[in-house]
């Protein structure tokens, strides 16, 4: 069967399902991983090789066996690295995170005298979310450690590596070293025509081939095309879940300082996007009146 297209696009959205384990999750594409993996990683950690690792042998139960990582790999100095894509907020994302986490510990375990001694183990999240606590910080990259009650390291061999991508704004003339254009990639893939100027570097080259939709088998491009489907539904969902809460929050914010809206002005907010609800939250407290409201509501209806 065919689907029809879902867009124009010259070069798979890495932020799905299916792209993100095409550039990262297949051993002829590895190199891909390597390189984006020694951007991110401390020096004294750079991986030459590595290799992919099943999932399957997981966990003490067959309901740790179901936990799922998007990519788990081991480098050839034996560090245990997850690699996720989280594409929207999760109310235990960050329990997960540590829960995952165990199972790379865990399965270190050896039978018979066995000193402790443990390789470290990675946890990688690429987030196509922001964290609540951290929407009004300019960090985009995350780095958590366990420490002690005097910000020392306790524990160098367990960490944690977040990087919130919608908090990326650098344009293609902005890009200053190789994570900046890891980072410019994953976000803006789909949205090229051509591989750009600064982006001409052999890794990219070999991205840029794998990722290009035209290279596909048609069941590739049926994969792709539901999983960005997938991808572009949830997404929908959460921006109309996002907006809903919001206009809610706004209605009942200004009940408390203007007193009850009249229903001729709450008629108006489901028309305005969300644009135009991030400028209301921040003029909120400057209005007097219900006539202020109302009129820069009327503002706004006019300069659609």
């Amino acid at each position: 069967m065919f689907y029809p297209r879902l867009s124009g696009d010259r070069y798979i959205n890495p932020l799905t399902d299916f792209g993100f384990k095409r550039l990262f999750g297949t051993e002829p594409n590895k190199n891909l991983l390597i390189d984006f993996l020694n951007v991110i990683l401390p020096p004294q950690h750079r991986v030459k090789d590595l290799t992919y690792r099943s999932t399957e042998s997981l966990g003490n139960s067959p309901s740790d066996r179901k936990a799922i990582f998007d990519l788990y790999c081991q480098s050839e100095k034996g560090e245990k690295f997850i690699v996720e894509m989280q594409k929207a907020k999760h109310n235990y994302f960050k329990d997960r995170s540590i829960y995952y986490a165990s199972f790379p510990i865990q399965e270190q375990a050896e039978k018979g005298d066995w000193n402790y001694k443990l390789m470290p183990v990675y946890t990688i999240g690429i987030l196509d979310f922001v964290f609540d606590e951290d929407k009004n910080d300019d960090t985009f990259v995350h780095i958590v450690e366990l420490k002690d009650q005097d910000s020392k390291v306790f524990y160098e061999k367990l960490k944690f590596i977040y990087v919130e991508l919608p908090k990326f704004k650098k344009t293609i003339d902005q890009l200053k070293d190789h994570f900046d254009k890891w980072l410019f990639l994953l976000k803006h893939l789909p949205d090229l025509e051509e591989p750009p100027l600064p982006l001409q570097e052999n890794v990219f080259i070999q991205l840029f081939e794998v990722a290009q939709i035209t290279n596909f088998s048609q069941e590739e491009r049926d994969t792709y095309e539901n999983s960005l489907k997938y991808y572009r539904d949830m997404k929908g969902v959460i921006e109309t879940a996002r907006e809903e809460g919001m206009r809610s929050l706004l209605l009942k914010q200004l009940s408390r300082k203007l007193g009850t809206i009249p229903d001729e002005i709450k008629v108006l907010f489901p028309q305005l996007e969300q644009e135009q609800l991030d400028a209301l939250s921040e003029v909120l407290f400057d209005l007097e009146s219900l006539e202020d409201l109302n009129n820069w509501l009327e503002n706004i209806n006019n300069h659609q």
